[in-house]
């Protein structure tokens, strides 16, 4: 039942037709059956189907395909798994695949800092070049999947990212997948990132990226299929759509996403407004839309949207509108009713036509028709995946990505000192990387960096709480200290056993949850002991096939060195001492238990995944009883500088989780406090009397008040990427100088915020909020003293011109490092409401100690507008006051910032 399918090369396409063509011109001419080699060159040629002639242009090789397929081939190629159509050499094709900070759920990538992460380096050319790799490993991937003849969902080239929803609420859980809250940053960003998954050859594409998610879509998570986001002209174009604008007109990004949710009453995947007179009319857009998976499903279903009550006609309104490809996942297809809905009359057949016709321009782009000689990028090794210069990349984006927000001169740490380092994200694997993930090559916990730098023997460690009530970041998995088995004389040796069977496959039989059971069967084909409960195998130990499917049993005796209460965490059937294991099973150090694990590695053909793909096997345990506080207290003791790792994870705040905790919902966040649980460690650590250096992880704004106050040092890492441990150990030890950006603003509280699901801006982000923060926009210290002098911008400027400033940055510190200039702009002369100031350029620049650069900066004429009430672009004119420095005017002061005033006439 596996849908894989190996495309026919163009040679093999043109013998087929040769053959079946060869009988009927001999019996015509009644010539004999011998031809010259040159007279079967002119037949193959002239019998090769259109759109495998390269010689045409594309446009013309797509149409010719097209025209060749039945209604029902067309319907079923406009599914984001796409079934081969063996007749035209059409290889099955899931254009779902992710590529947000890193190849994900492909297996082993470089995984980069999540977005939120990368938005903090301000970098659009280091971006640029983080992207370049990610499509890089990308290509690889794909071209060794291609080869084995596997086309599940993640072994594409259609990269469903960047996300350039604007981060405008900081309670939202996925906005750790975003560029920030501000929609020029975003913008820029997303060019950057955009262009790094295309390339630059003039024929093909590298990769296709999708601009995501089309549009007023951030939250809340929990209602999103069913809430109706109204929206004002000015705030639709001053907020929520100019990034995307900049993805499809400056960086031509081939695809787009319609979002879930309603846009002033109409579903976003059906909404004319959206995708008809704004995307492909006034942007001009010309490739591919998708809708978020289950999208469409939403419009129907009684618990969302209910905004039809048949599947035809939402699958009609959606093709209608322009939405081309269905994602549709739990809710299978939804555009499969198109076959009753255009034989009911609900849409043309052209429109069919029209959406097949996009969906394969891009493939034919992405060269997926093409020999691969023709296709630049084919060639890229699977050697580059998680290559050292990818890894020493990573590690770069990592440092440019933690903000230091305070430090009273506790940092840069001293050489020599003992650390301990507390707190459930000391050793937290989770926190390097976010969600939309691959597999880390070599991922560095905060722990194993900080022991990596300053030897193991000057470090203790504690986790000294949960994350929050039974969320733990201390998981560890078993091993060889706990795992032992009886070898073949009865004796005793370290490790798990661990035998592989091969899988059978069964016929459906429960219709309420789709699905085609998988169990062992046989002998077991394979054997090995196992030191570590954890597998990330790619091929199958009983086939050697990569992605097959396989049935594993491990038996081992667990031993316990610490008495306690234990949870575990794995997939698969789990018995201790024959019993299957439910909740906190309570276990006595030193004691034997006969431990069995049964899982099954199956590919869904219903999902169109392979388990072994999108995550690496492991069966970790947490001793629910330990005395995590009292732990922490002794291990400070013992230290001359506590480091506390705190924070959250992408475990309780995400993408439409089944989290409902205090502070926690569904994802998204009902506080932006720490869990109290993490406040109480932090007040106890204090109380010590050490330096206490705190590092926060965090996708999203948390409201460190308290912290600010008492700690000595306060570093904001995000989800660094999988070179976490090591960049903070550089940046904690002054190898580097901190030199990230907060992209959002860090509030005090929620005090005075509107509802979460209103989406009028007033009050929201830096540029409308109008009470005092904590951290504003835009901030972030640094180990030097960077001052700016000597702005240099004209007096008067005509009219939609673009402005031309420098200015002078000196280094007048004792650190080489690497400065963000921003530039803002206020417009007091609008006549109506306009930010209360708007970032309109950033630079990033190395300058050493002692040295000064001019920075020169350039706003085009296009970012000095306005939105007027109706949606409208109106050229400012009036006074333009400009500031350029280190931040924000109001909260950098003095040589941090320069200040002048330009007359627009």
């Amino acid at each position: 039942m596996k849908q894989m399918f190996v495309k026919p090369t163009a040679n093999a396409v043109k013998k087929a037709l040769v053959f079946t063509a060869l009988p009927i011109a001999l019996a015509l001419t009644g010539c004999s059956q011998s031809q010259s080699p040159a007279n079967q060159t002119t037949q193959a040629a002239q019998q090769q189907p259109d759109y495998l002639n390269t010689a045409l242009p594309m446009e013309t090789r797509v149409k010719a395909l097209v025209d060749s397929m039945t209604l029902a081939e067309k319907i079923a190629q406009m599914y984001n798994d796409a079934p081969a159509i063996e007749r035209l050499g059409v290889p099955a094709y899931d254009y779902w695949n992710e590529a947000l900070h890193g190849v994900a759920r492909a297996g082993e990538a470089t995984v980069f800092p999540q977005a939120i992460g990368m938005a903090a380096m301000w970098d659009r050319e280091f971006l640029n070049d983080i992207a370049t790799v990610i499509s890089d490993e990308g290509r690889a991937k794909h071209h060794a999947f291609k080869a084995q003849g596997i086309s599940y969902r993640y072994a594409g080239l259609t990269y469903w990212s960047p996300n350039i929803n604007i981060f405008r609420d900081p309670r939202w859980g996925r906005g750790q997948e975003t560029y920030g809250e501000d929609p020029y940053l975003t913008g820029e960003l997303g060019v950057a990132f955009i262009n790094g998954l295309q390339g630059e050859d003039d024929t093909y594409l590298k990769t296709a990226a999708t601009a995501k998610h089309f549009a007023v879509h951030n939250g809340p998570e929990i209602t999103r299929h069913s809430d109706n986001y109204v929206v004002s002209d000015q705030d639709l174009y001053e907020t929520y759509l100019p990034a995307f604008e900049k993805a499809v007109v400056d960086a031509d990004v081939e695809a787009v996403m319609c979002a879930y949710n309603r846009v002033n009453g109409m579903p976003a995947c059906g909404s004319d407004m959206l995708l008809k007179d704004i995307l492909r009319g006034k942007f001009a857009f010309d490739g591919h839309v998708m809708s978020d998976c289950g999208a469409i499903a939403d419009f129907y279903d009684r618990t969302a949207h209910a905004s039809t009550r048949a599947p035809a006609a939402a699958a009609a309104w959606a093709v209608n509108s322009g939405t081309d490809l269905n994602c549709g996942v739990g809710t299978l297809s939804s555009f499969a009713n198109l076959t009753f809905a255009v034989q009911k009359g609900f849409i043309e057949e052209s429109l069919i036509d029209q959406a097949v016709t996009r969906l394969f321009m891009t493939r034919f782009k992405l060269g997926m028709f093409d020999p691969d000689s023709s296709v630049p990028y084919s060639s890229i090794p699977m050697e580059s995946v998680g290559s050292a210069e990818h890894l020493a990349l990573t590690l770069q984006a990592s440092e440019k990505s933690l903000v230091l927000l305070k430090n009273n001169g506790v940092l840069p740490l001293k050489q020599g000192i003992k650390v301990a380092v507390i707190g459930p994200n000391g050793d937290n694997q989770d926190v390097l990387l976010g969600n939309y993930n691959g597999l880390p090559v070599n991922p560095v916990t905060v722990l194993d960096g900080i022991a990596n730098k300053v030897g193991k023997e000057n470090v203790t460690y504690a986790p000294g709480s949960a994350l929050i009530a039974d969320i733990y970041g201390h998981w560890q998995t078993l091993d060889s200290d706990v795992l032992f088995h009886r070898d073949a004389n009865g004796n005793l040796q370290p490790g798990a056993q661990v035998s592989y069977f091969a899988v059978e496959r069964s016929k459906m039989t429960n219709f309420a949850h789709p699905h085609f059971p998988a169990n062992m069967t046989g002998e077991a084909a394979a054997t090995e002991t196992l030191n570590e409960l954890t597998i990330r195998n790619m091929h199958s130990p009983v086939t050697g096939k990569m992605l097959d499917d396989y049935g594993m049993v491990v038996k081992a005796e667990l031993v316990p060195t610490t008495s306690g209460d234990y949870l575990f965490d794995g997939n698969g059937t789990i018995t201790l001492n024959g019993k299957p294991i439910q909740g906190a099973v309570s276990l006595k150090a030193g004691e034997a238990y006969a431990l069995e694990i049964t899982h099954v590695f199956a590919t869904d053909p219903v999902s169109n995944t392979a388990d072994n793909l999108l995550q690496e096997w492991q069966l970790r345990w947490v001793n629910q009883s330990a005395k995590l506080l009292a732990d922490a207290k002794q291990a400070a003791e013992q230290a001359d500088v506590i480091v506390m790792a705190v924070g959250i994870s992408p475990r309780i705040e995400g993408e439409e989780m089944p989290v409902k905790l205090e502070g926690f919902d569904y994802g998204d966040r009902s506080s932006i406090a720490l869990p109290a649980e993490q406040q109480a460690l932090i007040k106890a650590m204090h109380k010590l009397g050490k330096p206490v250096v705190l590092v926060n992880f965090s996708g999203s704004a948390m409201a460190l008040n308290w912290e600010n106050e008492h700690v000595d040092a306060i570093v904001q890492a995000f989800y660094p990427g999988e070179a976490t441990g090591t960049a903070l150990a550089r940046v904690l030890w002054g190898d580097v100088s901190p030199s990230g950006r907060l992209p959002v603003t860090f509030y005090h509280n929620l005090d005075g915020f509107a509802k979460f699901d209103d989406y009028d801006m007033a009050n929201r982000t830096y540029r409308y909020f109008k009470g005092d923060v904590l951290y504003p926009f835009g901030y972030g210290l640094s180990y030097t003293d960077m001052q700016y002098s000597a702005l240099q911008a004209p007096s008067a400027l005509a009219v939609s011109s673009d402005l031309t400033l420098s200015v002078t940055l000196k280094n007048a510190g004792n650190y080489d490092a690497e400065q963000v200039t921003q530039l803002y702009v206020r417009m007091p002369d609008a006549p109506v409401r306009t930010p209360n100031v708007s970032l309109k350029g950033f630079t990033r620049s190395a300058v050493k100690s002692g040295e000064q650069v001019s920075v020169q900066l350039t706003v085009p004429a296009d970012e000095l507008v306005y939105i007027d009430t109706n949606g409208n672009k109106v050229p400012y004119k009036g006074k333009l006051e400009v500031y350029v420095g280190d931040g924000q005017p109001g909260f950098s002061k003095g040589n941090k910032i320069a200040h002048a005033t330009v007359l627009i006439n």
